[in-house]
């Protein structure tokens, strides 16, 4: 990564540029105020002053692989016509020191300051070790806080799995993975019509059976009972997260400061089909298929570690020691799906879309074990969501955050919200992606991959669907994993040990 030229984060700097006046402060940028530009100025949501704290200061990069050489002037002029329309792409982050009030204000941005081309030797020896290498070294340099916060790399060198790569990074602090995701799909269309947006599937719900009003009554009542046991339980277990609850020490596990060290940004592309036989067959979720595969591989994962440092390197001796407790912090979205439409008309006209951090944590166990039956992880994957299902945790989460910035502030809120996420092991979010192969801005996709660094986790784990693919990516401290692929591994294993399981 040195060979690449770029500077290691500094963590003790500003977050945010100031307004007016510095009296002498070092490390501030002075943002002079045009007249004009007083009018054009949006308050910070509670969202954006939390990811402007030390503790919640993290990025969000966006890999998408193209079949074909990207054109750089094709993509600027998409980016002039599309991303310049909307508010938070053409606005900075900054404060009032004499208020202290955060805001967004309106500035003249010019995309070539947010392109990065490099020129690159298309016949280099290892361009996927390039890939990784460049897309790592992005994690040590903060953005300039004096420009709108993101910015697009254009890596024209042919990998094993595109001809091309974009890059997208940018402040969490402008949205939420849900909110650019729909964006950057904003920005496409299918391939066999390039006038029709991409087709997001959508959960079909179940046939209401007709019953008596006293059967449906009961069943109500039940059910509102069943939401509040399991919401005030999971709340009582993520105020004890906030206090002492802590995952167990295992090798998967981040300690103290681990949100801050340089990352490895990985990915992988698993077989989508694969996963509906097994889904289909078990009258499963997607959902339910990806947290039983991730079961399944941190098990074999960490079997193999134990197993490593204990001297019995063999996966097939049960390596495990007893009663570890590994959670996950699961991203859920809880606003309404605004759909993509409404995002494209975003950028074109004020639109009632929901923009920007609409999101909550729900802490999730997973169960680490090595049972007989395979399928046994998917079981108790699924027992484990559905009874997340009937809980409100996500949105207590998100309340009690906002609750706690209101009242102390968001220093407060970002350290507490740290805390809670640096007691679990690993961060985890699934997105749905469209059906059909897309284009942006002419170019044909062969795979995207999502992911995020400056959280407080060793490892990060997004899937990301597309088409008949499912990509996983990961964001993990090399110090902590060193080996990843081997992860992978493990997880891509576990998905053919269900189809297995399933045919015998």
């Amino acid at each position: 990564m040195g060979s690449l030229g770029l500077k290691p984060i500094d963590t003790k700097t500003e977050i945010e540029p100031k307004i007016g006046v510095t009296n002498g402060q070092k490390n501030s940028t002075v943002v002079e105020i045009e007249p004009e530009q007083e009018q054009e100025e949006e308050p910070a949501s509670p969202a954006t002053r939390l990811f402007h704290t030390k503790s919640l200061n993290c990025y969000i990069l966006a890999i998408l692989g193209c079949t074909t050489k990207i054109n750089r002037d094709v993509i600027k002029k998409g980016l002039e016509s599309t991303l310049l329309n909307h508010p938070r792409f053409t606005s900075i982050p900054v404060v009032e020191e004499k208020k202290g009030v955060r805001k967004w204000m309106k500035t003249r941005v010019n995309v070539e300051d947010h392109m990065v081309c490099p020129d690159l030797d298309p016949n280099m020896d290892s361009p996927d070790e390039f890939l990784e290498n460049y897309t790592s070294s992005l994690t040590t340099i903060p953005l300039d806080m004096t420009k709108p916060l993101w910015e697009v790399h254009i890596l024209n060198v042919k990998t094993s799995e595109a001809d091309a790569v974009g890059i997208l990074k940018l402040h969490h602090s402008i949205g939420d993975g849900m909110s650019i995701i729909s964006l950057i799909l904003a920005c496409t269309r299918k391939a066999s019509d390039p006038e029709a947006l991409p087709t997001i599937p959508t959960s079909t719900k179940k046939e209401k059976t007709k019953a008596g009003f006293l059967r449906q009554f009961c069943y109500y009542v039940w059910y509102l009972c069943m939401v509040f046991w399991y919401t005030a339980v999971d709340a009582v277990l993520f105020l004890a997260t906030i206090l002492f609850l802590k995952d167990t020490e295992t090798p998967m596990k981040g300690g103290a400061g681990v949100g801050h060290n340089p990352r490895r940004l990985v990915h992988r592309t698993i077989s989508l089909d694969d996963m509906k036989i097994v889904k289909n067959a078990l009258n499963l979720t997607i959902n339910d298929v990806v947290m039983g595969i991730t079961q399944a591989g941190f098990s074999r994962y960490l079997n193999r570690r134990y197993g490593n440092k204990n001297g019995r390197g063999s996966s097939k001796t049960n390596n495990l020691p007893k009663n570890i407790r590994l959670r996950g912090s699961i991203v859920f979205n809880i606003r309404p799906s605004a759909g993509i439409k409404a995002l494209a008309e975003m950028m074109e006209k004020k639109s009632k879309a929901k923009w920007g951090n609409k999101i909550g944590y729900v802490l999730t166990q997973f169960p680490i074990s090595l049972p007989d039956n395979p399928l046994d992880y998917i079981r108790q994957a699924k027992t484990i969501i559905d009874r997340k299902k009937l809980s409100l945790e996500s949105r207590f989460s998100f309340a009690a955050a906002k609750l706690t910035q209101d009242i102390f502030g968001s220093r407060v809120a970002g350290k507490l919200t740290s805390r809670v996420l640096s007691h679990t092991t690993v961060l985890l979010s699934n997105m749905v992606g469209p059906q059909e192969e897309i284009t942006f801005f002419g170019h044909k996709l062969a795979y995207a991959a999502p992911t995020i660094y400056g959280l407080p986790h060793a490892l990060a784990m997004h899937f990301q669907s597309y088409y008949n693919k499912m990509t996983i990516s990961m964001s993990v401290d090399p110090q902590v994993i060193p080996d990843p692929y081997q992860l992978f591994d493990d997880l891509q294993d576990s998905l053919h040990m269900f189809k297995e399981a399933l045919t015998k």
